[in-house]
């Protein structure tokens, strides 16, 4: 597979018309109850650089549903000027609410959960809607017909899905297809210690003509060198709600962020910027989906969509690394 000449601030999404920042802003963590002040410095400086989508789902925050909440007051503080320059995202498919309606795939679930999305974030339609993962106990032709209904009633420009392995992702995308409601696209965790999406699914994606957006893509700060001393105590593995566990930093894991942590500095970048840039060596890949805790953070990923290109020798070193 070649790689890409150049790291173009935007990309087309699959075979669709849309184009999307090769770096995106997520808002599962830091954009919850209490945060509005940094929440609103975070998504207006996100924008000046060039970061234009933004990326929820139903239960964001923490609590859930708080993070569409402060997003939509940000909007209506003034973002909302810029609507027609961003993109928005929001996903239903995970634990939400009590009861048997506020999880899963069924029609009932999806549809109700973008009604009650769009009033959090006062807005009349997002541009994605994302079933969030699959549901073996709902048929994917209920669940597929309910994101093709979001998309015909107006509520949502395109459809996606997250977290499908390969065959259901191509069983998704026929059926969508027959619906009227082509897969925009598809968002996967990957990372440098993360290759199964490599294992079937980016193939997948290129065959439908869908686009990829890859979550994760620092390893929860692993490969950003955040944790190539020790586990510092603020950081996401100290904290016991954390999903990065302390057992998962492992001497495997460490010498790939040592050894990606070197070949930035000798390319004169920080490693947040190198592991960004080893994501978008792949076509498939439309944008990195990034977190952010700070401003800084948001302008150092930002400056990968800038990044030069991977040298062989640059993968060569990388790939034995990760290898162990």
């Amino acid at each position: 597979m070649t790689q890409p000449e150049n790291q173009p601030a935007f990309r087309r999404c699959g075979r669709s018309g849309l184009l999307l920042p090769t770096i995106s802003l997520g808002l599962w963590h830091n954009f919850g109850a209490h945060t509005l002040d940094r929440a609103r410095e975070m998504a207006w400086t996100a924008l000046d650089l060039g970061i234009v989508h933004f990326d929820l789902a139903n239960n964001y925050g923490p609590p859930p549903g708080s993070a569409e909440e402060t997003f939509g007051t940000i909007l209506a503080s003034g973002l909302s000027a810029h609507r027609d320059e961003i993109i928005i995202s929001t996903k239903a498919g995970y634990r939400m609410g009590p009861g048997p309606y506020g999880d899963g795939g069924s029609r009932k679930y999806l549809l109700s959960s973008l009604d009650a999305s769009l009033r959090r974030m006062r807005l009349d339609y997002v541009d994605i809607f994302y079933h969030h993962r699959p549901d073996p106990a709902t048929p994917l032709e209920e669940t597929m017909a309910a994101l093709a209904s979001a998309v015909a009633q107006g509520k949502a420009l395109y459809a996606g899905i997250s977290n499908y392995d390969p065959g259901r992702t191509l069983a998704a995308a026929a059926m969508l297809r027959e619906l009227g409601a082509p897969l925009l696209i598809h968002q996967f965790r990957y990372n440098l210690l993360h290759r199964e999406p490599e294992k079937g699914l980016l193939q997948a994606l290129e065959a439908t003509g869908a686009g990829g957006i890859a979550f994760s893509p620092l390893a929860q700060g692993l490969l950003a060198g955040r944790y190539n001393s020790g586990i510092p105590g603020d950081s996401r593995a100290a904290s016991s709600t954390g999903f990065l566990r302390p057992e998962q930093i492992t001497e495997k894991a460490l010498a790939a962020a040592r050894t990606l942590s070197a070949v930035a500095a000798e390319r004169g970048e920080t490693p947040a910027r190198l592991a960004l840039a080893w994501i978008l060596r792949r076509p498939e890949v439309t944008s990195a989906l990034i977190g952010a805790s700070n401003l800084e953070q948001i302008r150092d990923c930002a400056a990968a969509m800038q990044s030069a290109p991977l040298s062989q020798e640059e993968l060569t070193q990388l790939e034995e690394a990760a290898a162990g």
